[in-house]
C-alpha cells in the first residue's frame, strides 16, 4: 500500500481529527483536539514556517502526522522543530520516514541548519532516530494521576497573608501580567533552544487564546497584588486534564506558592469532572519533579530529545 504526504487541509475539522486520531494512538499522554490542532496551525506566527503533515494511504486513511516549523523566537538563527507520528497499527509501511524527509526538506529550505525533535525513550522509537542520523540529548517525563482517585492535598482554611487565587478569566480584561509571568518562569525552564519570549501579541494569538487552555481552571496566585505564581491548566473537553505549565516568579519563591496554586486547580478539575491528570517535566527539574510526586502523579513515560543537522538543498549548494 503506498503512502502519499500532503499538507494538513485549513479549516477542516474532520481532517484534523484524523490527526487526533493518530497523536493519541502513538501519544496518549498529551491533549490534543480537533479543534486545537487546526489551532495550531491557524495561529502559528508567518515566521515559525509552521506546517502539519499527513502521512495518507492510497486509499485516503490518515495513518501518520507531524509538525514542523523554524524556532523564530530562537536567538540563535537557524534552530527548528519537528516531531512526527504514525498509528501504531500502521508502522512498517514507511510514513514516518516520509514525514521526515518531507519535513526536513523544508525546514532545509527555510534556512534552517539544526532541527530538534522529541523522541520517546523506548528501543524501536530510539533506533529510527539514530538510523535517520539524529543524536540524543536531554530527556523529559511525562506524569500522570488518576484524578478521580488520588488523595489530593487540602487547601488550607487560610491563605498566607496578603495572597489569593484566582482563575485566568479574571485576567480577561487585561491578561498582560500573565504574559509577563510565563515569560519570565519560562526563560527559566531547561531547554535546548533559547528563546526569547517578548511578543505579546504572539502570546495572546497562540497561548490566551488557544481552544486548549482552561481560563477557569488555570489558577494564579496572586501576593499583594501582584501575580507570583501560576498553574496552567489544558482541558480535552471530556475527561483529561494537563498542567501545561506551572511556574513562580523568581520574587516569590521558596513560599510554595505554586503548591497552592496547582492544589487549587487539580480540585476545581476534578470537581469539574476531570478524572486524568497529565503533565510533564524536564529529567533534569528536580525541584518540578518532587513537588509532581508529592501530588502523586507517578511517571509513565519518558521522552529525549533528539537533534540533527540538516544539509542546505541542492538547489542552494550550487549557488
Amino acid at each position: 500500500m503506498s503512502v502519499l504526504i500532503r499538507d494538513l487541509r485549513p479549516g477542516d475539522l474532520s481532517d484534523a481529527e484524523s490527526v487526533v486520531r493518530v497523536r493519541r494512538a502513538a501519544l496518549p499522554f498529551l491533549i490534543t483536539t480537533a479543534q486545537g490542532v487546526a489551532f495550531e496551525l491557524s495561529s502559528a506566527h508567518p515566521a515559525k514556517r509552521h506546517r502539519i503533515l499527513v502521512a495518507e494511504t492510497s486509499d485516503g486513511h490518515v495513518i501518520g502526522s507531524a509538525q514542523a516549523g523554524i524556532a523564530h523566537d530562537s536567538p540563535v538563527p537557524g534552530q527548528s522543530y519537528v516531531n512526527a507520528y504514525v498509528h501504531p497499527a500502521h508502522r512498517g509501511l514507511g510514513a514516518g520516514t516520509l514525514l521526515l524527509r518531507t519535513a526536513e526538506e523544508h525546514l532545509a529550505a527555510q534556512g534552517a541548519t539544526d532541527v530538534y525533535a522529541w523522541v520517546l525513550d523506548e528501543p524501536a522509537h530510539r533506533a529510527f532516530a539514530e538510523r535517520h542520523g539524529y543524536r540524543p540529548s536531554r530527556s523529559a517525563h511525562f506524569l500522570r494521576l488518576d484524578l478521580a482517585a488520588a488523595a489530593l492535598p487540602e487547601l488550607p482554611r487560610d491563605l498566607p497573608a496578603g495572597v489569593e487565587l484566582r482563575p485566568a478569566s479574571a485576567f480577561a480584561a487585561d491578561p498582560r501580567p500573565l504574559f509577563e509571568a510565563d515569560a519570565e518562569t519560562t526563560s527559566d525552564e531547561p531547554s535546548d533552544v533559547a528563546s526569547e519570549f517578548d511578543d505579546y501579541e504572539d502570546w495572546l494569538a497562540h497561548t490566551w487564546n488557544s481552544p486548549s487552555l482552561d481560563k477557569e481552571l488555570t489558577t494564579v496566585a496572586v501576593a499583594d497584588g501582584a501575580v507570583a505564581s501560576f498553574a496552567a491548566a489544558q482541558t480535552d473537553g471530556g475527561t483529561r486534564y494537563a498542567s501545561a505549565m506551572t511556574g513562580t516568579l523568581r520574587a516569590f519563591r521558596g513560599r510554595g506558592l505554586a503548591k497552592l496554586a496547582k492544589t487549587a486547580s487539580l480540585h476545581r478539575a476534578r470537581t469539574a469532572g476531570y478524572t486524568e491528570a497529565f503533565t510533564g517535566n524536564d529529567a533534569g527539574n528536580g525541584p518540578m519533579l518532587a513537588i509532581n510526586e508529592w501530588f502523586g502523579y507517578e511517571i509513565c513515560a519518558t521522552e529525549t530529545r533528539f537533534t540533527k543537522k540538516l544539509k542546505k538543498p541542492k538547489e542552494l549548494e550550487t549557488l
